[in-house]
This record gives structure tokens, sequence and C-alpha cells, in this order.
């Protein structure tokens, strides 16, 4: 009679169907049964050699726990479901979505997360480049799948996080385009004209964002002290069904099939034809009739820092009492028409401005003033930081002003003027050589005699 095998230890065993069958202990199941894995190879050596890399991540604590591994759309829907929607910002977390459902679970969903390979997300980027995505969009992507592995490793559902053995696409980081100091006034001159021009000279004054800017409440204003505090900001999210059956909620707006190629039904869309709804697609919410979380919300800044107060301007003082009256005179002529939001910058009837149409009257402005086309951030953000260090301001004070958290953010909102380096590099000449002083005219004479004797001296 053989002895008894110590606990834990493994069997290898050569079975009747030809293969060498390794069993190994990594300890029990959820359910209280003993955890036996099995591997199989066609040598003793290969099986040994799988069997101790089995027992070896079981006594690092690194084994993957027992049972089938889900795909990495299963995974991918359960990590955005329950996982990420407990930290994520409402416009992160849609963010999230949508490249989940339009590029990840297209390119490699169908793989268990188990078995993924580097070269699968390496093969799914390069697709993503051919088909015209930036490598920003890709890297975004890569960071999303990244999170989403690392919490699968680290709930020991993966023996590895393959993410980290991929790199993405190098990204060339966005030069910012501030406005001049000409630019500016140009620019603010032409939103004169209009009735949202307070609303442009927060933006373009002041460094908000356009949500916050759009988002400011008059409880939060405090024009005797001159202190803002965007305590909210406005922002448009996507719709969630509120419905039990979400799938088939949306059936009438389900696409399997993708578009002819002269589709005529969406040949006004400005971004093409929409991708085809995926198996089992959950989308369309926007036509739920318990549709929930969606349209213009107001919703908290992203970070604690930037609800701080921000000094307002004294010259902007007389003219923010001026729009505050004009409200006030909106507000009696709309009547009961009026929806009280207690905004700052309204539309006519009291509501929100919308995010869509403030962009558009940016670029109208744009035109307006004679200035080239650039994006919002540039004549707002970055024009303040920039604008700001030219006007002598030092880093950390700009870096509270614009409510960042890292003064290497603050960095890359102040773009560099030629003109000042130029200045600064006279400066700098000034302080290093000495001034030229003017000819002596008694030593020119003695230098043009000597001159002369010499050339006599030759003849």
């Amino acid at each position: 009679m053989s002895p008894r095998k110590p606990n834990m230890e493994s069997s290898i065993y050569l079975g009747s169907d030809g293969w060498f069958h390794g069993r190994v202990t990594m300890g029990v199941k959820d359910d209280g049964s003993p955890d036996r894995r099995h591997r199989r190879a066609k040598t003793e050596t290969e099986i040994k050699r799988k069997v101790r890399e089995l027992e070896d991540l079981r006594d690092r604590g690194r084994a993957p726990k027992a049972g089938r591994k889900p795909t990495v759309a299963q995974w991918m829907t359960t990590y955005l479901t329950d996982i990420a929607s407990l930290k994520l910002k409402p416009r992160s977390l849609d963010d999230y979505w949508s490249k989940t459902r339009n590029d990840i679970i297209p390119g490699i969903g169908q793989h268990r997360i188990d078995k993924l390979q580097p070269e699968h997300l390496e093969r799914m980027y390069r697709v993503m480049l051919d088909e015209g995505h930036a490598p920003s969009h890709v890297l975004k992507v890569h960071r999303i799948l990244s999170r989403a592995l690392k919490i699968a490793h680290r709930r020991r559902m993966i023996v590895e996080n393959v993410a980290t053995l991929v790199d993405p696409p190098t990204v060339d980081e966005t030069e910012a385009n501030p406005f001049t100091t000409q630019e500016a006034k140009a620019f603010l001159e032409a939103a004169a004209k209009r009735p949202t021009f307070m609303r442009w000279c927060v933006g373009v004054g002041m460094g908000f964002r356009q949500g916050e800017t759009l988002g400011l409440r008059w409880p939060y204003v405090d024009l005797d002290n001159e202190l803002f505090r965007p305590e909210w900001q406005l922002q448009r999210l996507t719709w969630r069904h509120g419905c039990k059956d979400p799938h088939a909620c949306g059936a009438k707006f389900h696409r399997f099939e993708p578009c002819p190629p002269d589709c005529s039904t969406h040949k006004g869309y400005k971004r093409g034809c929409p991708k085809p709804c995926l198996e089992g697609c959950t989308s369309h919410a926007r036509a739920c009739p318990d549709r929930k979380g969606g349209g213009l919300v107001f919703t908290r800044p992203k970070t604690k820092k930037s609800r701080n107060a921000v000094p307002i301007p004294p010259p902007f003082i007389p003219y923010l009492r001026e729009h505050q009256a004009q409200q006030e005179d909106a507000r009696a002529e709309a009547g009961d028409g009026w929806e009280d939001h207690k905004l700052v910058f309204t539309r006519p009837d009291g509501r929100p401005l919308d995010p869509r149409q403030d962009w558009e009257e940016f670029k109208d402005l744009l035109a307006e003033a004679g200035i080239d086309d650039r994006r919002l951030y540039d004549g707002s953000r970055h024009t303040a930081g920039t604008i700001l260090n030219e006007l002598g301001v030092d880093m950390p004070t700009i870096m509270e002003i614009l409510r960042h958290t890292q003064i290497s953010q603050t960095r890359r909102y102040v773009k560099g003027r030629p003109h000042l380096s130029k200045d600064a590099m006279r400066r700098m000449g000034d302080t290093f050589m000495p001034r030229s002083s003017e000819p002596n005219p008694a030593s020119t004479d003695r230098r043009s005699a000597r001159a002369a004797q010499r050339r006599r001296r030759i003849r």
C-alpha cells in the first residue's frame, strides 16, 4: 500500500489517452469544495514544467480564480456597470462606454480575458489607425482597456495584464494657440454687440471652462467681495434607459447591417452614417419613455480644487451688475414663461445656454473679429494663462487662478511669445556684455598715422 501524499502535493501520471496529466491542488472554491486544476502535455518534461508554473502561482498567491473566465466583452460590461460607474464622472463614463461599444468589443470582445495576447491588442490598434482614428483616440482606448484588465488582475481573474506589454501609439501633444492681447480685444469687441458679452468676458478674461461658465449661478457670485465660486458646471449627458428591457425598448431603432455606400438617409449627418448596432444592443435610450440622467445636467466640477473661489477683475463688476439688472427685466417680461435656474447666463426664457450653440457662437465671433480658427479652450483657458504670464504673474498664482492641482499642468496652458523671448535675451546681453563706447577722435588719428607709416616702409 503506497503512502498517502501530503496535502497540497501535486500528482503526475500517464493517462490511457497517451497524454501526461498533472493535478494541482490550489485550495478550496467559493462553495468549499477542493480546487484541483488540471494540466496535460505530450511529454513528462513538459507536464512537470506546467505543474511547477501552477504551483509557483499558488505559492505566490497570484493564481487566477477557478471557473471559466469571461470574455472581454462580458468583463468590460461588468467593469463599466459595477466598478467604474462608482468612481467616474458621468461624462467620463459615457466616453468609456462609447469606446467600449465602438472599438474594444468589435475588436477583441470575443476573446476570453485569460487567453488575451499582446498581439490581439496590437492588431486591433493597427486596424483602428488604418480606419482613420487619431493616435490620441487609440491611446484612450488602450488606457480604458488597461484599467479594466488591471482590475481583473487585481482580483486574480488573470495572471497578467497584457496591456502593460503593449506600446500604444505615440501622441504628439496638441500645441496651444491662445489669443494674443490684440486678438483678445478684437474678440471681445465683436462679442460686445451680443447679449452674451459677459459670458465671453468671463471665459476669456478669467479662463473659466465652458461648462463652468454656463453653469455659473447667482448664489455663488459675490459682487461685493468680487468673487466667483464655480460650484457647478453644465454638461450634456447621454440618456440612460429607465425600463427593464433596454434591448426591446429600442427595437425599432436597431440597425445590424451597415449603410450602403450611396446612403441618402444620413446624408446630412456631420459624422457620416452611424455604425451598425452590436448584438444585444441596449442603446437608443433617448427614445425610452422612462429615460433618465441625460440632456443638459448640472454636475459638480471634476476636482475639489476646481471649486475654489476666483477673484473677479474689478472692471468686470459694473458690467456684471448691469447684466444682472437686464436679466431681471427679462424675467419680468417673460412672466410665467421664465424658467428659474438662478443662472448668470441664460436664454431669453431663463433656460440654460446650449453648449453646442455656445460653441457655434464662438466660431462666429472668430470670423467677425478676423481671427483664424482655433479651439474654444485656446480662446479661454489658454488665453488667460498666457496673458497672465505676459503681465508678469508668477506661475503659482496662475495655477491658483486656473485652479489646477499641479503646476506642471499649468505650464501646458502658458505659451511663450517670440517678442518676449527676444526682449529677454536683449536684457541678458545687456547684463553680461559692456556697452560699446563712442570712438575717441585722438586715438583714431594716431591709428591712421601708424598705418600710413607702415605703408611707407613697405614701399
